[in-house]
């Protein structure tokens, strides 16, 4: 593909995975339209196609492989960019097996505007993926809008350091390392001066914010000094790990004005042979009591969580053990995943390997609890008033917005009401909303 010096090109992002990819794909959008780039819709026909790749299961990175060789076909002529995780775990598989132009992993992505410039005018690149070593800078990237969006996510760490047995990210995030407080202080500033009410704090493992620096300088004390930012009304947090949550953390959390009552809690099991298996560091009776903390607090908390079933070795009695946990604990949403091999980690090995169709009934009946005890929650809101930051405009001037304690809620309004935070009162339930006026 030859520069032609007088045209804009234009590029299309396909993103694939979790929040962090997709603040990822915010910032190198904004890399790419300050380098001159015209950056259109992901089913347009494009210039320049960059697909930010996933590799949490091997379905992801088969879509991945999938998405890179689609925009081929979409666009012939196109250059097609594989950027992320997918990228950093199999590099050689993604030159065999698909027509990446450039391929990136998960480090560089500040570096695109430059690689894809170099490209269209035909400098050789000679990029290989790096390894990573055993202490990282964090890649500092930049957002100040967010793309047909109401809440900004902000990427305030990368990284993991727990190696859960299942879980090939540490090996394509790397060791955890925290953004320097005051970039993220800065960007939250830009976000709220750009109308945006909200933000989710997100990375690979944020619980260990700060962890690594020598200052003391941990999570809470990032969310009180973004507390104090004009214009920003709520603070969310991105998933989290039990053991984050304490009496003193609780106490500070929920002192301030502007954190949202929902904590994304991961679980993966309710028995406590089956999360020594995964290596999960905690026990169910340590999770109880951090349920009960943040309950203390916050009594109208929205807990959510995800749940693997079919991990290798689980018996009937570890998975019915979960079932009897997930109905102590009354969580408001839960996310079901069937246990899925990923070489290169420990449960990859482990014995015996659970039938797909013992995963699929065991899944079915989870998630059938979890809808139960979902609608149970909801109900416990009906006749009351709440908070809801509208985020979409459905139709007929049905508008749709989430609560503080992340549940949806639909409002009928005349007037335009996207990005504001009205008190509606809760009248009934429909499906998975709350049906409000």
């Amino acid at each position: 593909m030859n520069k032609d010096t007088n045209k804009v090109y234009t590029v299309s992002f396909i993103t694939l995975g979790c929040k962090v990819n997709q603040f990822e794909t915010e910032a190198m959008t904004e890399i790419l339209e300050n380098d001159g780039f015209t950056v259109l819709p992901p089913n347009e026909v494009s210039d320049i196609y960059i697909i930010n790749t996933c590799a949490v299961t091997k379905e992801s990175e088969r879509k991945s492989r999938q998405f890179i060789n689609k925009a081929k076909r979409i666009n012939p002529d196109a250059l097609v960019v594989a950027v992320g995780c997918s990228v950093q775990l199999n590099s050689e598989k993604i030159n065999k097996e698909t027509v990446a132009d450039i391929i990136i992993g998960t480090k560089h992505k500040g570096n695109i505007g430059k690689l894809i410039k170099n490209k269209l005018n035909d400098v050789s690149l000679n990029y290989k993926i790096d390894n990573f070593q055993g202490r990282e800078n964090f890649e500092e990237l930049k957002i100040s809008t967010v793309h047909d969006k109401t809440r900004a996510n902000i990427k305030i760490q990368d990284g993991c350091s727990q190696f859960c047995s299942y879980c090939i990210i540490p090996y394509v995030r790397g060791p955890i390392r925290s953004r320097n407080h005051e970039d993220i202080i800065e960007e939250v500033k830009r976000i709220a001066e750009n109308g945006y009410k909200e933000i989710v704090l997100n990375g690979i493992h944020i619980s260990s914010y700060g962890k690594e620096l020598k200052e003391k300088y941990y999570l809470i004390d990032l969310i009180e000094d973004i507390n104090k930012i004009e214009g920003i009304e709520r603070i969310r947090l991105g998933s989290i790990e039990p053991n984050l949550i304490t009496e003193d953390f609780m106490k500070r959390y929920a002192a301030l004005n502007k954190t949202c009552d929902h904590f994304h809690l991961s679980l993966q099991s309710g028995s406590d042979n089956v999360l020594k298996r995964m290596n999960r560091r905690y026990t169910r009776e340590e999770y109880k009591k951090n349920v009960e903390e943040i309950r203390k607090f916050l009594p109208d908390a929205g807990i959510t969580t995800d749940i693997i079933v079919g991990f290798p070795g689980e018996s009937d009695e570890e998975f019915n053990e979960t079932l009897e946990f997930v109905k102590k604990i009354r969580f408001s949403r839960i996310h079901v995943f069937k246990y899925s091999i990923r070489e290169g980690t420990k449960a990859a090995e482990m014995k015996p390997q659970v039938d797909q169709s013992v995963k699929s009934q065991r899944s079915k009946l989870l998630i059938e609890l979890g809808e139960s005890i979902s609608n149970e929650f909801m109900k416990e809101f009906i006749g009351r008033e709440l908070s809801v930051l509208i985020e979409t405009k459905k139709d007929n001037n049905i508008y749709e917005g989430y609560t503080t304690n992340y549940l949806k809620v639909l409002l009928k309004s005349d007037i335009n009401v996207k990005n504001e935070i009205i008190n509606v009162h809760i009248k009934g339930i429909w499906n998975d909303y709350l049906l409000s006026e």
